[in-house]
């Protein structure tokens, strides 16, 4: 057997195995899920009702879907300007200078921070900072999350960006210059266009993150089971509210929380096979 062969087959066998991870993930938290489903129907979608006493026990996601969505939104449409504006000075302005070796080096470590030194940041310094503008009372909310989520998120979709960008052919740039076209022109009618769609798929991989983020958005957002009234008002995400309650869940409570992981898989699913779409249509 040729080595050609056996890394092929090697190669599959990785594949198949991450292939059946994933497929039994989805099949555990469908059974979890299944007494929730059986008990609301669809209505546990829409239901914005989650009330946990015994006797009274309802139980909705909208609550949760509501606060994940929005203060991932909100990070990511912080982000894209700071993202795409560092990425452009390490990339291009600044290219194989020492300030942007030095910039790189930062948001590299700023990328693998843990999600954990985020929040203590957030909690004990941007939230006083949202208390002093009068933002909010307590400095917990929607907004506070999502500023926390989009400086985890700008490092990491800079880091992707960056390289992305790096890759556009010097011979492209070169003959835009040889035409008299200024920097500003390469930039958006060079660099950007051949590069867009590596840069959306950094975008995309960062807003997955933020669906995800459990640990500093618990810290900040308030964690009101509650759709909150504005971006300014405490509310919740999925991953939160899992985080908070599962350790001490049960019966239909804990088939609840199941049914909210299965709904973050499938949200996280639509996300990234819409950023794919998305992708394929600008390549």
């Amino acid at each position: 057997m040729n080595s050609e062969r056996i890394t092929k087959r090697v190669l599959f066998t990785v594949s198949l195995f991450i292939l059946i991870i994933s497929t039994g993930i989805l099949a555990s938290l469908i059974k979890g899920a299944m007494p929730a489903f059986k008990e609301y129907g669809l209505n546990f979608i829409i239901s914005p009702d989650w009330n946990p006493t015994e006797g009274r026990e309802s139980y909705g996601a909208l609550p949760f879907i509501f606060g994940t969505v929005v203060s991932s939104v909100l990070a990511l449409i912080l982000c894209i300007p700071l993202a795409s504006s560092t990425s452009l000075f390490i990339a291009e302005y600044y290219k194989k200078t020492k300030v942007a070796s030095i910039l790189k080096t930062m948001v590299d470590l700023l990328a693998g921070v843990p999600s954990i030194v985020y929040g203590l940041w957030g909690f004990y310094v941007l939230r006083p900072v949202i208390v002093s503008l009068g933002l909010s009372d307590q400095g917990f909310g929607i907004f506070t999350s999502a500023i926390i989520l989009a400086i985890m998120i700008i490092p990491y979709a800079t880091s992707l960006s960056n390289e992305v960008i790096a890759m556009v052919p010097n011979e492209l740039k070169e003959a835009a210059y040889s035409l008299g076209a200024t920097r500003l022109e390469v930039i958006f009618r060079v660099i950007i266009p051949n590069a867009k769609s590596g840069i959306v798929a950094s975008y995309i991989l960062a807003l997955g993150r933020a669906l995800g983020e459990t640990m500093a958005v618990t810290m900040l957002i308030g964690n009101a089971n509650v759709i909150p009234k504005n971006i300014f008002s405490t509310g919740n995400t999925m991953a939160s509210l899992i985080a908070n309650q599962f350790g001490e869940a049960e019966g239909l409570k804990l088939s609840s929380l199941i049914a909210i992981a299965l709904l973050l898989f499938a949200i996280t699913a639509v996300v990234n096979a819409s950023g794919k779409f998305i992708i394929n249509k600008l390549s």
